[in-house]
């Protein structure tokens, strides 16, 4: 069964998805997502804290659930951090 996952997107990074050029999401795995789901970004205003009432609903594809363990690079990934990669 799908689920429907209200999620805070910062100005800058709901701009980038509205426009096309962010086409993924980076979060901590803290909450239960599957393909399928309906992810809705709420813009967050981080300096009024509060939402700016405009909102993104996109179907969620293919999930990458990792930890840092499992590259078995912990100590390059805590140096340099990760990429994610948009394919076109």
């Amino acid at each position: 069964m799908s689920r429907e996952i209200h999620k805070k997107i910062w100005p800058e990074f709901f701009e980038k998805v509205l426009s096309g050029e962010k086409r993924f999401e980076l979060r901590i795995a803290d909450f239960e997502i599957s393909p399928g789901d309906t992810l809705i970004l709420e813009e967050w205003n981080q300096n009024t804290k509060s939402y700016t009432g405009r909102r993104l609903i996109k179907n969620v594809g293919y999930i990458l659930k990792s930890d840092l363990d499992q590259f078995g690079q912990r100590a390059l990934i805590e140096k340099h951090g990760l990429y994610v990669i948009t394919l076109e």
